[in-house]
């Protein structure tokens, strides 16, 4: 009998304490982090092969120091070119370019899970 008493004042104490319990609601959806984003500009539209030229940008959503490579469109298959700097504290990017494929070319940034636009400059 003691036994049976002690259990139902154990289970009476237990649904008071998760009655007393505050309800927690779960939130409709928790929000996605924001995508890294990179802009690309050259400073050139034309330019004479194995000239100096410059693109530039800056990142998003990203940390500083990340680092940027450029990537160049070579039969259908972009190929990360030796070129690369890591991003500023402000998320700028400054990176000197020479190219010797005549013709239009096709380039663009990739670095910290993020790819830029498309820039065309044509080589002479």
């Amino acid at each position: 009998m003691r036994h049976s008493l002690t259990r139902t004042a154990t289970l009476t104490a237990t649904a008071l304490l998760l009655a007393a319990a505050p309800v927690v609601q779960a939130s409709a959806a928790p929000t996605a982090a924001p995508r890294p984003t990179l802009s690309a500009k050259a400073t050139v539209k034309s330019i004479a092969a194995w000239h100096q030229f410059r693109v530039y940008g800056s990142s998003g959503h990203m940390r500083a120091g990340t680092r940027v490579t450029l990537q160049q469109l070579q039969r259908k298959h972009w190929v990360s070119l030796p070129i690369h700097m890591n991003t500023t504290r402000t998320g700028a990017y400054n990176l000197r370019v020479e190219l010797g494929l005549r013709g239009a070319n096709k380039i663009r940034i990739v670095g910290g899970g993020a790819v830029s636009p498309t820039v065309s400059v044509t080589i002479r």
